[in-house]
């Protein structure tokens, strides 16, 4: 990792795991393989950060804990990448516990429940695919009609939030790793962690 730490991914240690790190690689990794409007990738940072909110608003008294977990639902495309679905699907289960164990890796790190409570990972993922839906729509080149195939159509939302998630706009990797690490250390704060968590030691 550009932080110095060393992370086995056959054998991943919760030490070897630093925000810094995931939110620098997942600012650098693009949404829908790149193919997306706009002068930068729409990163994965930028999704999760949409997802947790969007998470928020279809639970609005979900806790801090669950808002980091919505957050960090990507977490593994840090060093694995974003493989698009249907190449996930072709892979098979294998890579899917790989990942899962990531996840689960990066979840002790930060002291989050595992596994997440079924209602909380309900929640997420219905967000990821609400998520999906308007980034689908908005940047991806998909008709509405397709994206409802896919993704199914999204629920509702306040109007205010609907429509400016309507309107993404890809953000320059420095910016999306900044907003994503600033998001991370509010939920981590929030949700009764230490702050300047950042600056520890793996």
């Amino acid at each position: 990792m550009l932080s110095g730490r060393r992370l086995d991914l056959l054998n991943p240690s919760p030490e070897d795991v630093a925000i810094e790190d995931i939110a620098h690689g997942l600012a650098r990794v693009a949404r829908w393989n790149g193919q997306t409007t706009g002068s930068h990738a729409f990163s994965v940072a930028q999704h999760c950060l949409v997802v947790e909110e969007i998470a928020a608003a279809l639970s609005p008294g979900l806790s801090g804990d669950a808002r980091l977990l919505a957050l960090l639902h990507d977490a593994p495309e840090y060093v694995v990448g974003d493989l698009i679905s249907p190449f996930k699907a072709a892979i098979g289960l294998d890579y899917k516990s790989f990942e899962q164990r990531l996840l689960d890796t990066i979840c002790r790190r930060f002291g989050l429940p595992l596994p997440a409570p079924p209602i909380i990972a309900a929640t997420i993922k219905k967000a990821d695919r609400v998520a999906a839906y308007l980034e689908a729509t908005g940047l991806a080149g998909f008709t509405k009609d397709e994206a409802v195939r896919f993704f199914e159509a999204p629920v509702a939302m306040p109007g205010p939030l609907m429509a400016r998630l309507s309107d993404l706009r890809p953000l320059a990797p420095p910016d999306a790793q900044a907003a994503f690490l600033a998001r991370f250390n509010d939920l981590h704060v929030a949700a009764g962690g230490d702050e300047n968590l950042t600056s520890q030691p793996g």
